[in-house]
């Protein structure tokens, strides 16, 4: 299961490892996206860092409220909310 949590930070590290300064919002921007195509760009991104903080969260062994805390934050930096 480590295995697992590990590999898929590193490939969402590796995928964005270009961007990583960068948030959703930026890259909507960037990509001049609006309506549906920036709405699903959105809900597509904000998806990806949710399993990417949750995938840290693991791999720091946090739970429950230290959890939540940190993937909220970690999920508000990468989409740039």
């Amino acid at each position: 299961m480590r295995r697992i949590v590990l590999a898929l930070m590193f490939s969402w590290l590796a995928l964005t490892g270009a961007m990583a300064d960068e948030s959703c919002k930026a890259q909507a921007s960037d990509k001049k996206l609006a309506g549906a195509a920036l709405t699903s760009f959105m809900k597509r991104c904000e998806s990806d860092a949710q399993s990417a903080c949750d995938a840290q969260a693991s791999v720091k062994k946090l739970s429950g409220a230290a959890k939540d805390s940190f993937t909220k934050k970690c999920v508000k930096d990468a989409t740039g909310a």
